[in-house]
């Protein structure tokens, strides 16, 4: 199999190129893999609409420090939250190793 980003050949069962680092699809479902360790937009979404003010999201999204303060602060009494949400909503948010969001 080829990557169908950057063209290098790659082992059949390979969810990212070890190239370019390119999550490939899966030809059974149609559906792209998220590689180990990548965080969902939609599940980052939800956590912060609904209990953004304990700092979940940024529990789920590796930011621990940051997720201990809002869990002590309300979210920053939700003025932190409300950051968060549009920096999520706009696709401005970073999991913890800088990588974005999975949509």
């Amino acid at each position: 199999m080829y990557c169908f980003n950057c063209g290098t050949q790659i082992d059949d069962n390979a969810r990212v190129c070890g190239y370019c680092g390119m999550i490939q699809k899966n030809e059974r479902n149609s559906r792209y893999y998220t590689a180990d360790g990548e965080k969902e937009w939609l599940v980052t979404l939800l956590l912060c609409l609904f209990v953004g003010s304990l700092g979940i999201h940024r529990f789920y999204t590796g930011h621990t420090n940051i997720g201990i303060a809002q869990l002590l602060t309300g979210g920053g009494c939700g003025i932190w939250a409300l950051i968060d949400l549009i920096l999520i909503i706009t696709g401005s948010y970073t999991d913890a190793n800088g990588n974005p969001l999975v949509k």
